[in-house]
C-alpha cells in the first residue's frame, strides 16, 4: 500500500523512519514519528513534511522557507537545500514522535525551540559540514599520495 493509499484510508501514520537526514531529531531504530494527512491548508516554516520525490521516493525533511508557489526544504543532517517542492508533493505533516518511549507533540516549547534553532543556524551546520568533507576528502588524497609514492 502506498502513503497516499494509507493517508486516504487511516488519516496518520506512525512509522520509524530509514536513513541519517533527520538526526539528531529523530533516529533510526530508536524512535518513531506520527504523520497526519495534510489538509488544504498552506505547510509552516519549522514543519517536518513527508512528501513525495519523482520517481515516487518518499522523504520526511523540514520546511525552512515558504514561497508562494513552494517550498524549501532541509533534512535536519543535510547540506543540500531542496527547491521547488509544492503543496501537490507533500503527503503529511508531523505532529509528534517517540523517542527512547516518551512521546512528544510538535506543540512542545522544547520541540519549537529546537525546530527554531535548527533552522536560524542552517547556514552555519551547512557551511561546517561542507568544510569537515573537505577536510576528509583532502586527507584521504595526502594518505593516498603517501602509500601509492
Amino acid at each position: 500500500m502506498k502513503y497516499e493509499e494509507y493517508f486516504e484510508q487511516y488519516g496518520d501514520l506512525t512509522y520509524c523512519n530509514v536513513g541519517t537526514s533527520m538526526l539528531p531529531l529523530i533516529k533510526q531504530g530508536r524512535d518513531l514519528f506520527t504523520i497526519t494527512k495534510k489538509g488544504e491548508e498552506r505547510c509552516k516554516k519549522y514543519d517536518v513534511v513527508l512528501y513525495r520525490r519523482p520517481p515516487g521516493q518518499y522523504v520526511l525533511h523540514r520546511i525552512i522557507e515558504v514561497r508562494r508557489d513552494d517550498y524549501v526544504i532541509l533534512g535536519d543532517n543535510c547540506i543540500n537545500k531542496e527547491y521547488g517542492i509544492t503543496d501537490d508533493d507533500i503527503l503529511g505533516v508531523m505532529t509528534g514522535f517517540m523517542r527512547k518511549g516518551k512521546n512528544y507533540t510538535c506543540e512542545n516549547f522544547g520541540y519549537k525551540v529546537y525546530s527554531w534553532v535548527w533552522v536560524m543556524f542552517a547556514p552555519v551546520r551547512i557551511l561546517a559540514k561542507r568544510a569537515i568533507l573537505w577536510v576528509k576528502r583532502h586527507i584521504k588524497k595526502m594518505i593516498g599520495k603517501k602509500t601509492n609514492g
